[in-house]
């Protein structure tokens, strides 16, 4: 009987053993699957995390390359038409009505003279003026007046031209001071340089708006020299620089003119902008960002402004 009880017992124990087992089994499979399942719901968390956060990466560089737009936009509508400062010259910033221009006390006349065009500008009806000023805004040591050109065998050649200040009173006024004029050979102020300036009224007219810049050519050398109070440089040339930003037909084009009686046409007389660079030593639109400035100024062709 003894013997039996022992028996029964040990089977008891066996069965309960196996049974642990297989339950401890059971809940290995089960913790398994559960890890697996965690892996893969952290793996779908990771993948969709990484896809917002180049989503929200995209979005910031396009942002940013929008904001960049506005800023060079913005750029673009304050002063395009300056040129960079002149350290290696006398140089005086005068604004006036219309135009601004830089002003070399060496020469006595200026470095150059700037301004935007617009289509409505171009229209203007007012009549010309015809009485020159001294400039006050110069000190008299270097102040150069209407009577000063006489007897000297060149006209009083504006830079930036009357007609282009035919929408304001004090713009037509203003283009008359004497530090907006430079001695200019009479057939060349009357023919080829009177035709670019009219040209110009039409581009303006065509294009909406353009921005120019022109101004004497000085090489190196003596210079010959006019005047009575004042010793004025007469330059061996003169340039223009003319730019269109034009939604989709961005153009610039530059023209140099020797200041001779010679027969000059505006095809030979047509270059690009770097190249009166060069002449000139001027840095024109610095305003621009540079791929445009560089992609403008290294080409030109007069046909795209027919």
């Amino acid at each position: 009987m003894k013997k039996r009880k022992i028996l029964v017992i040990g089977l008891v124990a066996l069965i309960l053993s196996a049974c642990s087992l297989t339950g401890n089994s059971g809940n290995g499979e089960q913790g398994k699957q559960e890890t697996e399942q965690n892996s893969e719901v952290q793996e779908k968390e990771d993948i969709l995390s990484h896809g917002e956060n180049e989503t929200m990466e995209n979005n910031s560089e396009k942002r940013t390359m929008e904001n960049q737009q506005r800023a060079d936009a913005e750029m673009i509508k304050e002063g395009i038409e300056i040129p960079d400062p002149l350290p290696d010259r006398a140089e005086q910033i005068i604004r006036h009505t219309g135009y601004t221009l830089s002003y070399n006390k060496s020469h006595n006349t200026a470095n150059w003279s700037a301004w935007e065009l617009t289509a409505k500008e171009a229209e203007g009806e007012l009549p010309r003026k015809n009485k020159f000023w001294a400039d006050p805004n110069i000190e008299t040591a270097y102040r150069v007046d209407w009577y000063e050109y006489k007897g000297s065998g060149y006209d009083r050649g504006h830079l930036c031209p009357a007609a282009d200040m035919k929408w304001s009173e004090d713009a037509m006024h203003d283009c008359f001071y004497m530090s907006n004029i430079c001695p200019q050979e009479p057939r060349l102020n009357g023919g080829a340089w009177k035709k670019l300036e009219e040209e110009c009224r039409n581009w303006a007219l065509r294009e909406k708006a353009i921005y120019i810049v022109c101004g004497p050519v000085y090489k190196k050398g003596k210079h010959e020299q006019i005047g009575i109070d004042h010793a004025i440089d007469v330059p061996e040339g003169f340039f223009k620089v003319v730019l269109s930003l034009k939604k989709g037909n961005e153009k610039a084009i530059g023209f140099y003119y020797e200041n001779t009686a010679d027969k000059q046409s505006i095809t030979k007389a047509a270059t690009s902008v770097d190249r009166i660079e060069e002449l000139t030593g001027i840095n024109f639109f610095p305003a621009l960002p540079d791929s445009i400035e560089n992609a403008l100024e290294s080409r030109f062709c007069l046909s795209d402004w027919k």
